[in-house]
């Protein structure tokens, strides 16, 4: 009798566990998402009652917010199984703080990487195991709010980091089933990854090392140490841009002098180059600032046919598979210890039409850090995931290039 009643009671715990991770559809405003939550409540107190019963590194809670004390947050609300929106896209999204406090000298890559193994993975494994053929659910999303410890003028100081994934279902479905650093490393680029609300690329493979370019954006690099953290504490994964404490010296007396010392190697590009790359003429390769780092900048000029006409993505798309990527690889080679600045920029001027009557039409600029034309050098990344990493502005505006959807129209 008591034998029984002992294991009703430990059922009862696990199931009421699993029921306390999930947001009450009730509790939903938006109808669509109010109705997911509805129709697949079994579903998802499957999801809380494995990730309760996980044994974690450190201590993991679900959670409405993030940075909590963990003496309170055992108190407060800890449901945050939910179905949410990331963009425009419907997402499985999770909420939660995770007790580790990694040390300073740990570089953002580095936290976030762990984060992502020892949490968001075995999550997501539990997640995809019941949603992978669900076509209503476009992916899967993540906040997880960790700490790093340090010092500062002598004075330990532990501050919350935060670090938040959107994963597409298809990269999540390669994900959990990779069998190795390099289809895990493919699948990531393929998501979408911020520190601190700054967009950054999670690098897995051991033999890419995070290059300084990606390290920029991360406030709470072990450079900034002192630096603030910026947190978030509410759900939407809706980044903001912040700026962060520069890391590499961009001011024109280091810019000038990285030009004086590459310019014969420049000079060598363009005439090399010149006739496959069609070098601007009065805007020879040059470095420039961005985004607290050095990037060369090569200002070229891109003639469409006329049949190519169309948005200003698919123009920027063709531009991108056309022209710029095939003078990549050629670029590299000229740049086999590229410590001292942080990727190369192609600058390019569309004009359509023949080379007679050729009129201007959009300007685009791809700023791609080293670490990822390294891979795209490799073959290891697409064209793609080299975009992905980077930045593209069009006209001046930050822009997101699909490039087979953009080609498409």
């Amino acid at each position: 009798m008591r034998k029984i009643s002992r294991a009703v009671a430990i059922i009862s715990l696990l199931a009421g566990a699993a029921v306390a991770q999930v947001i009450s559809p009730a509790e939903i405003k938006d109808p669509e998402l109010r109705s997911l939550q509805q129709q697949y409540l079994d579903q998802l107190q499957y999801v809380g009652n494995e990730v309760h019963a996980h044994n974690f590194d450190h201590p993991f809670y679900f959670s409405r917010r993030l940075d909590i004390d963990e003496q309170k947050q055992q108190r407060v609300d800890q449901r945050s199984v939910r179905f949410d929106k990331f963009k425009d896209e419907t997402v499985l999204a999770v909420t939660g703080n995770y007790y580790a406090a990694y040390p300073a000298r740990m570089d953002g890559n580095e936290r976030a990487r762990h984060t992502f193994e020892e949490v968001v993975l075995p999550i997501l494994k539990v997640e995809v195991s019941q949603f992978e053929k669900n076509s209503k659910i476009q992916g899967y999303a993540f906040e997880v709010s960790h700490h790093v410890i340090g010092k500062v003028m002598d004075v330990t100081m532990e501050r919350p980091e935060n670090v938040e994934f959107y994963i597409p279902q298809p990269a999540a479905q390669r994900l959990v089933l990779a069998k190795n650093e390099t289809e895990e490393q493919a699948a990531l680029l393929d998501s979408q990854v911020f520190l601190n609300t700054e967009p950054t690329t999670l690098w897995v493979r051991k033999d890419v090392a995070e290059p300084e370019a990606l390290k920029h954006p991360i406030a709470a690099s072990a450079d900034a140490e002192n630096a603030q953290a910026k947190t978030k504490a509410g759900s939407g994964f809706a980044p903001a841009l912040n700026i962060a404490t520069p890391t590499r010296d961009v001011s024109p007396e280091a810019i000038n002098a990285l030009q004086t010392a590459n310019q014969p190697t420049l000079d060598k590009i363009v005439s090399e180059l010149d006739a496959q790359a069609h070098f601007v003429a009065y805007a020879p390769p040059k470095f420039v600032a961005f985004r607290q780092g050095i990037y060369l900048e090569a200002s070229v000029t891109t003639t469409m046919a006329a049949a190519q006409q169309g948005s200003r993505y698919k123009q920027a798309a063709l531009a991108f598979d056309d022209h710029i990527s095939h003078l990549i690889r050629p670029m590299l080679a000229s740049f086999k210890n590229d410590s001292s600045f942080d990727g190369i920029a192609f600058s390019t001027s569309l004009r359509t039409g023949t080379d007679e009557d050729a009129t201007s039409s959009e300007a685009v600029e791809f700023f791609l850090p080293f670490a990822a034309l390294r891979c795209y050098e490799r073959y290891d990344c697409t064209g793609q995931q080299l975009l992905d990493a980077g930045f593209v502005l069009i006209n001046g505006e930050r822009v997101g290039l699909e490039l087979q959807a953009a080609e498409a129209r």
